[in-house]
């Protein structure tokens, strides 16, 4: 039923900026309390990141490597959460997945980092010297 799909990732010089977006649908938590959207990336052979994340309020979280250059946002309607990427490195290249929480944890300090519920399947970014 939870449908995450990613959208708007590609090649980027580094130091340049690229946006991702994801669309929810199908994403009825029991309370408002548990919502929360977020972006984990996975290079190859390197261990899964959070990146961001954001709750029903609005607030967010941030991965210590990407904090002041990564911002995460939500249209009103909770439809669409973008992540806007900013000065690249060649160390944000990855796979970036949208995910969300499940049911069992409040707020996106439940689920932070690594125990969401729902997963996109993924869109790549690249950020190339």
């Amino acid at each position: 039923q939870v449908r995450l799909m990613e959208s708007g990732g590609g090649s980027v010089q580094s130091g340049g900026s690229q946006i991702l977006a994801c669309a929810v649908s199908g994403y009825t938590p029991k309370t408002a309390r548990s919502y929360c959207i977020g972006w984990v990336r996975q290079a190859p052979g390197k261990e899964r990141e959070a990146v961001a994340a954001i709750d029903v309020d609005g607030s967010t979280m941030y991965g210590h490597t990407v904090k002041g250059r990564f911002t995460i946002s939500q249209d009103n309607a909770k439809k669409t959460v973008i992540l806007q990427m900013t000065n690249l490195k060649p160390e944000d290249t990855a796979m970036y997945y949208c995910v969300a929480n499940d049911d069992q944890y409040d707020y996106c300090s439940g689920s932070w980092p690594l125990r969401w519920g729902h997963w996109g399947r993924g869109t790549q970014v690249t950020a190339s010297t």
